[in-house]
C-alpha cells in the first residue's frame, strides 16, 4: 500500500510538473550567449540565445523573435524584448532574440518610397530571418532544439518580416527548398501584417496569436494600403493585417487567436505583458499540445 502511494504521489508531482512547464516561470536562467547567423553585407548578424538553466530535456521547443524599427531602427536587445526571451527561458523554451539587415536606416519607408523597393526589403528581411532560423536549427543538438516545436514572432517591421516568410514565402523566395529542414508550430505576430493573405492555404496555415490595434495608422489591421498612402503615391502597397489573416486561418479551420484593441493605433506593436499568460497558454495548448482553438478578444 506504501508503494503504491509513493507511485501514486511520484506520478502526481511529475505530472504537475510537465502541466507548468511552459506556462509558469519553473527555471532560473543561464548566461546568454551571442553567436553570428550570418555575414552580409560586411555586417555580422548577430542573435542572443535564452535558456532555462539546469534544464534536462532533451528536444525544447524554440521561440526565435525579431524586433520593430521600420527596418531602420530598433534592436535585438530593446528591454520589452529582452524581458519576453527572459520569461519564455523561465518557462521552458529556448529564446532567441535577433539582428537583421536595417536596410532602411537613414532613408524613408513611407509614402514616398516605391512600392517595389518596399517589396524588396520584405524579402531581404524574411531571408535574413529564415537564415536565424535555419542557423539555430543547424545547432539543435547543441542546444537541445526540436526542430518540428519552432515559434517565430515579430514586433511590427519584424512581424511583417515573418508573416511574409511564413505565410507569403512564394512571394518572398526563389528557393524554398533551402528552409524545409524544421517545422513552423506557430506564429506571433505584434502589429503585423504581410503583402497577401490569399497565398496562405492548407499547406501553410500555421496557427497564430495576434495582437493589433483596429486603427492602426502605419501596419492596416484588416486590408489596407501600408502607411496608408493614397493610389497616387510611390509609397502605395496594400498589405493584410491581423483581420484579414485571421479570417483566412478561420475559413482554413485553423488555430488563432487575435486581440483586437478598438481604436488602438500603432502602439500595439509593443510586447502585451498584461496578456503574457494567456499568450503562454495559447502556446502550450495549440503550439506545443495541437489542439484547435479559435478565440477572438476584443479590448
Amino acid at each position: 500500500m506504501k508503494k503504491l502511494l509513493f507511485i501514486l504521489l511520484l506520478f502526481i508531482s511529475v505530472s504537475g510538473s510537465a502541466q507548468s512547464r511552459f506556462t509558469q516561470d519553473i527555471f532560473q536562467l543561464q548566461n546568454i550567449e551571442t553567436q553570428t547567423y550570418a555575414t552580409k553585407d560586411g555586417v555580422d548578424l548577430k542573435l542572443d540565445i535564452y535558456q532555462p538553466a539546469k534544464d534536462t530535456m532533451q528536444n525544447r521547443p524554440i521561440i526565435i523573435f525579431m524586433h520593430g524599427g521600420g527596418f531602420a531602427g530598433g534592436t535585438r536587445t530593446n528591454p520589452n524584448e529582452v524581458n519576453f526571451a527572459k520569461a519564455a527561458a523561465r518557462k521552458g523554451y529556448v529564446a532567441v532574440q535577433i539582428s537583421y539587415r536595417l536596410t532602411r536606416k537613414g532613408k524613408s519607408f513611407g509614402c514616398d518610397y516605391k512600392a517595389e523597393g518596399k517589396m524588396e526589403t520584405f524579402q531581404l528581411a524574411a531571408e535574413d530571418f529564415m537564415d536565424a532560423v535555419n542557423y539555430m536549427v543547424q545547432q539543435k543538438d547543441t542546444y537541445r532544439i526540436d526542430p518540428s516545436k519552432v515559434i517565430v514572432g515579430g514586433s511590427s517591421a519584424g512581424a511583417e518580416a515573418v508573416l511574409n516568410a511564413v505565410y507569403n514565402e512564394r512571394l518572398m523566395f526563389s528557393d524554398v527548398s533551402r528552409y524545409q529542414n524544421f517545422d513552423f508550430a506557430g506564429v506571433f505576430s505584434l502589429a503585423g501584417a504581410l503583402v497577401d493573405a490569399r497565398y496562405i492555404n492548407e499547406e501553410n496555415a500555421i496557427p497564430g496569436v495576434f495582437f493589433h490595434g483596429t486603427e492602426d495608422n502605419l501596419v492596416p489591421y484588416g486590408t489596407a494600403p501600408h502607411h496608408w498612402c493614397n493610389r497616387k503615391q510611390p509609397g502605395y502597397i496594400m498589405l493584410d493585417g491581423a483581420k484579414t489573416i485571421t479570417e483566412k486561418l478561420k475559413e482554413l479551420n485553423t488555430s488563432y487567436m487575435l486581440y483586437s484593441f478598438e481604436g488602438g493605433k500603432h502602439e500595439h506593436s509593443g510586447m502585451p505583458f498584461d496578456y503574457l499568460s494567456e499568450v503562454f497558454d495559447f502556446f502550450n495548448s495549440v503550439f506545443l499540445n495541437e489542439e484547435k482553438l479559435q478565440v477572438e478578444v476584443w479590448k
